[in-house]
């Protein structure tokens, strides 16, 4: 049973793609100008679980599962990933907006949904209204500048963009304690309440849903790039608001510069450090939400 928020409407909502019908799993509610809240890896909507119930006061909030996580459909990844490309699982939040009747939206993402997010507004600037992200640089930037500390401790990108079924096989042999492992070296496992990481170790413990995430992080590897600096090449930038958080005491914050590396890609930039981790939105939720409701208006 998937975490719920009080006052949320489960959905089921199917979108086209180009593998076909993908189903996207997300809870709505509130009312107000749209907003869509995606999450990271290896998480699901439930990160929002103390964050979504406060901001439906003043907007209607969906959130969903990306493709590949949580209870939206895992297809089978292609030999160029292309399935699991930003630009694809972005494809499938617009849509799923559009169908639930919102043309024009907010967005925060957290993690691999900020990155997902950026690409959205990229590729969807008619959609995108205001952009925020939480504990992320572009991605390009990142793997352009990759350092021993961030490899040492970002490890698991290049652990899971290696060949299928490596690490699939390798987490399946004990999905717990990969999780424990991953998880619990950013903010300790004592910040996610009992239902928030069973929900958490079934993605894990699911072996589409695990191959689905590694293709995630292949496709950032390879796809992604050719993307990312396609419209670097152009001068294409960001045209909405954006507004960048990022935790004071984790990777990000120690090898890269957020509001530098953000104002090479957009062009109307804020943001700050925050005293926390990387998972913002379950370490310091009133943040998330005060932030949140100053920019988004």
């Amino acid at each position: 049973m998937s975490v719920t928020f009080p006052g949320f409407e489960q959905k089921l909502v199917t979108v086209p793609s180009e593998d076909g019908p993908i189903e996207i799993a997300c809870l709505v509610g509130g009312s107000g100008p749209a907003l869509l809240l995606l999450h990271g890896f290896p998480q699901t909507k439930a990160i929002w679980h103390q964050v979504a119930p406060v901001l439906a006061k003043h907007y209607t909030v969906v959130c969903s599962d990306l493709r590949g996580y949580g209870g939206s459909s895992k297809p089978h990844g292609k030999t160029d990933h292309s399935s699991y490309s930003k630009r694809s699982m972005a494809a499938d939040q617009v849509a799923l907006m559009k169908s639930l009747g919102h043309q024009q939206f907010f967005l925060l993402g957290h993690d691999r949904g900020g990155r997902v997010s950026h690409r959205m507004a990229m590729d969807h600037p008619e959609n995108v209204l205001k952009l925020m992200v939480l504990d992320i640089s572009p991605t390009l930037t990142m793997y352009e500048n990759t350092t021993m500390e961030f490899a040492k401790g970002y490890w698991h990108w290049f652990f899971l963009i290696q060949p299928e079924p490596v690490p699939e096989t390798m987490i399946g042999a004990n999905p717990e304690y990969w999780l424990k492992n991953h998880m619990g070296r950013h903010a300790g496992t004592g910040i996610f309440s009992p239902d928030r990481w069973a929900e958490y170790l079934a993605g894990a413990s699911n072996p589409q849903s695990m191959h689905a995430m590694c293709e995630d992080y292949r496709a950032a590897a390879t796809i992604d790039l050719v993307h990312d600096r396609a419209d670097r090449d152009s001068g294409k930038k960001l045209s909405m608001p954006f507004h960048v958080l990022w935790g004071e005491h984790g990777l990000v914050h120690k090898c890269f510069k957020p509001l530098e590396d953000w104002k090479r890609v957009a062009n109307e930039v804020t943001g700050k450090s925050v005293p926390c981790g990387h998972y913002i939105p379950e370490e310091l939720p009133d943040t998330v939400i005060d932030e949140a409701r100053a920019f988004f208006v």
